[in-house]
């Protein structure tokens, strides 16, 4: 129903910003939310960020509150992750995801609510 592909990950040093980009096809998104999330190696899946595709409402986990920021273009059915100020603690396979949207409050962000994923893309951030 919805193919999501993630890109935009690399190899970064510390303090570097990078903006991940993920691309949907299939259907339109105006009836979804699209979430980021990212896991370590060793570690569980962490939600990052969401974004309700209409109207444009967003939240973040509080762990990346002022360092991200979700967006997206309406027009091409793309989702942003900007993240500034990296820190080797943000080194994950970061994956992009869509779930039936929610119309009120701050999207949701548990990754229980998502039902189509990507395939992830690789950030590395080197000390």
């Amino acid at each position: 129903q919805v193919q999501l592909v993630e890109s935009g990950g690399g190899l970064v040093q510390a303090g570097d910003s990078l903006r991940l980009s993920c691309a949907a096809s299939g259907r339109s998104l105006s009836n979804f939310n699209i979430g980021w999330f990212r896991q370590a190696p060793g570690k569980e899946r962490e939600s990052v960020a969401a974004i309700r595709f209409t109207g444009g409402a967003t939240s973040y986990a509080d762990s990346v509150k002022g360092q991200s920021t979700i967006s997206r273009d309406i027009g091409k059915n793309l989702v942003y992750l900007q993240m500034n100020n990296l820190k080797p603690e943000d080194t994950a396979v970061y994956y992009c995801a869509a779930g039936v949207t929610d119309w009120s409050g701050r999207p949701f962000i548990r990754a229980e609510k998502y039902n189509y994923w990507g395939q992830g893309t690789q950030v590395t951030v080197s000390s």
